[in-house]
């Protein structure tokens, strides 16, 4: 079937959806979205592995477009876990009326731009044909997931998953030995819920992490009351911080405190949880001694956690920056070590050789297991946009133009795929703010980029390669100010997928800057775009 449209958003997650509400209920074009999954959630449909949880505090971590939506829903924990999250994404989705619009169980395998008809071709597997003026990426940044190229994994007698592709039935881990590869954000979540499970847990480390606790708890009464009566305001300081949080960052230098204070500092950001650890001081990311302080801090905490000291220096052998990765928070993760059920085994020293019909098997032998768990995380931010098969102007396929890392002008257009809009993509903040406040904040430019075409005849808008190129200098101005490039193996810099070109992908000047650029470009007639 071909279906004529305005224009098309894939994905139904928080962007496809809020996409869909502007272009169809305010701009009133003729638009639908398509998702690959069964429901609306995006990384919510998929992600339902043990632990699987937000790193944001739930009163932040919502639509904020809507007083109506905040006070009409009522988040029960301080960080909302996958089962919440997708309850409150259904609950949106109904509220707004936004399913009859999706096509579920429907996956893009190509898009193709006809110059000619100024029109993009977008076609799904069950072979329908979508022909639109506007084709809006909404896919998400984590959302491709990375298995490992592990020799002999086809032989594996057992069953072995992957975090971003959980079973919605579940899986059941009594009685089975484990072993889980990666100890990043997701592995930290999902290693203490599946240990309370197992016969036995064998984690596989190779790059040691940071990890704060979350303390997370139910919500008192009171709190879920403030948040209903100050909607506006949780709304409005969202908006005036650097990550998009409801905490700013302390107005101290770490390297300026004295040592007996800033212990004391660090100490009352531990006791408190989450990732406002991270603002206790405002030099923690630029200067490399401020984060030292961190970093031992924390190094610290593990080694007085983990009662055996060889695993105690594996887990604190840490070669980044604090929160130069994404720097993930926990319930009960280094404690878990403490069980006796659950091995730690450092796979730096002597690698993953592959995998063999009882188990994984690294440079010291053989460890056999029932059921492997890869927690190896995502072909982040580039890779979900690739796997559309997205071909542009002059038939130059997306892949082809970003052979050497993603290349485009605000995170939003791409010189050469006229009409082409990503969503939280390479060089926006994306993964560095909370995320539905950088999903909004670019649905909202993108629906008025499109009023402003409508309203004044015009076509097409692309990016200029000169705009791409002062953008991408900017992007990596900005990253090199940090100590964020500093972490080798970091999914920022696509360094956790072999052969990804190393490029620091996210925006790192903050969301306020961000936004006042933005604002900027628009304000003056969408400066370094053509419009025709």
């Amino acid at each position: 079937m071909t279906i004529e449209l305005d224009a098309l958003v894939i994905g139904a997650g928080f962007a496809g959806m809020y996409q869909l509400h502007l272009l169809r209920d305010q701009l009133k074009l003729n638009v639908k979205a398509v998702e690959a999954g069964t429901g609306v959630g995006g990384t919510w449909f998929w992600n339902r592995y043990p632990g699987a949880r937000c790193d944001s505090e739930s009163h932040v971590y919502w639509y904020t477009f809507s007083e109506e939506l905040m006070k009409e829903w009522e988040w029960s924990e301080r960080y909302p876990g996958q089962a919440e999250i997708l309850r409150y994404l259904n609950f949106a989705a109904d509220k707004l009326d936004l399913k009859k619009d999706i096509a579920f169980e429907t996956r893009v395998i190509s898009a193709q731009f006809d110059a000619a008809a100024n029109r993009w071709r977008v076609a799904t597997q069950g072979g329908d044909i979508y022909v639109v003026k506007y084709l809006i990426s909404a896919v998400g940044c984590l959302s491709t997931a990375n298995v490992p190229k592990f020799p002999g994994l086809e032989t594996f007698a057992g069953d072995w998953y992957h975090t971003g592709e959980w079973p919605h039935a579940g899986v059941d881990f009594t009685g089975k030995r484990v072993g889980m590869v990666g100890t990043g954000s997701t592995g930290i979540q999902a290693a203490p819920v599946i240990a309370e499970q197992a016969a036995h847990l064998t984690v596989f480390q190779r790059t040691a992490n940071y990890s704060v606790p979350a303390r997370n708890a139910p919500l008192p009464t009171e709190f879920k009351q403030y948040v209903k009566q100050n909607a506006k305001q949780i709304r409005a300081t969202t908006r005036e911080t650097l990550n998009g949080m409801a905490f700013k960052i302390e107005d101290r230098k770490a390297v300026e405190t004295q040592a007996e204070e800033r212990e004391k500092i660090y100490e009352a950001a531990w006791e408190r949880g989450g990732l406002q650890f991270r603002a206790s001081f405002q030099d923690m990311l630029t200067s490399k001694e401020a984060n030292d302080t961190a970093a031992d801090f924390v190094k610290r905490k593990i080694r007085s956690i983990v009662k055996d000291p060889k695993t105690a220096a594996l887990l604190s052998d840490i070669d980044h920056p604090y929160a130069a990765k994404r720097p993930p928070i926990d319930t009960d993760y280094f404690e878990t070590y403490n069980r006796d059920n659950v091995t730690l085994v450092d796979v730096r020293s002597k690698p993953i050789m592959g995998i063999s019909e009882r188990g994984i098997l690294t440079e010291d032998g053989e460890y056999p297991v029932d059921i492997i768990v890869f927690a190896t995380g995502f072909d982040a931010m580039t890779g979900p946009l690739q796997r559309l098969n997205i071909v542009g102007r002059d038939g130059v396929a997306l892949k082809d133009a970003w052979e050497a890392g993603p290349r485009n002008y605000l995170g939003l257009g791409i010189a050469g795929f006229p009409n082409l809009f990503t969503i939280t993509g390479p060089g926006s903040p994306s993964v560095l703010c909370n995320m539905p406040v950088a999903i909004e904040q670019h649905a909202d430019w993108i629906a008025r980029c499109i009023e402003h075409m409508r309203a004044n005849g015009l076509e097409t808008i692309e990016a200029k390669p000169e705009a791409v190129e002062q953008w991408i200098a900017e992007v990596n101005e900005l990253a090199n100010k940090t100590l964020l490039p500093q972490a080798k193996h970091s999914w920022y810099l696509g360094a956790n997928i072999p052969g990804k070109p190393r490029v620091f992908m996210p925006y790192a000047g903050g969301m306020v800057r961000y936004r006042e650029t933005c604002d900027s470009v628009a304000a003056n007639g969408y400066e370094g775009f053509v419009l025709a």
